[in-house]
């Protein structure tokens, strides 16, 4: 008796575990951004770009993040999706962190350059909601339109509705 109730728990627990995975990001972007969208989102429906979403580098709306770079083209970056977004090791290394949300209805999200919108890489996830965070490093060394700045982008799902974008390490150049 005790087994079976032993693999019911277990069985619920993997129900809501998603595949952790790590994808490498290499691709040119302009205007400063890039973009982590719910697959049907085709762009986002007002200004994103207000004064705060630049200071805190990141700007959402419904099914849609837009990610400040450095750089005005080439990104680097490193993506990985994991069950839990609780361990946020440390900022120290790091010039900028942000976290924001974002809804995925699709069950696919898209890493898009800005301003064409392509498709850089696509990763079917669960529907539901999802924190983000982006670790930027590598910021000062940006000179004219390149650098070497470096972006780390942890997605997991989501553990309460707050949307509001949360800096937990501000950049000032």
């Amino acid at each position: 008796m005790w087994f079976v109730l032993l693999i019911l728990l277990n069985l619920s627990f993997c129900k809501n575990m998603i595949n952790e995975d790590v994808y490498l990001l290499d691709f040119y972007t302009q205007y400063r951004q890039f973009y982590l969208t719910d697959g049907a989102s085709e762009d986002s429906d007002g200004d994103l770009w207000t004064e705060t979403s630049y200071y805190k580098r990141m700007a959402s709306d419904k099914g849609f993040l837009a990610v400040e770079t450095e750089c005005y083209g080439p990104v680097k970056a490193r993506m990985e999706i994991k069950n839990d977004g609780s361990n946020v090791g440390n900022l120290e290394e790091y010039d900028h962190v942000v976290e924001g949300k974002i809804d995925i209805e699709t069950g696919v999200l898209q890493v898009q350059d800005c301003p064409t919108s392509s498709v850089v890489q696509e990763v079917e996830l669960p529907s539901g909601l999802y924190s983000v965070r982006v670790y930027s490093k590598g910021l000062t060394t940006v000179e004219g339109d390149e650098g070497d700045d470096f972006y780390h982008i942890v997605i997991w799902p989501a553990m309460n509705n707050d949307k509001k974008i949360k800096v937990l390490k501000q950049y000032t150049p």
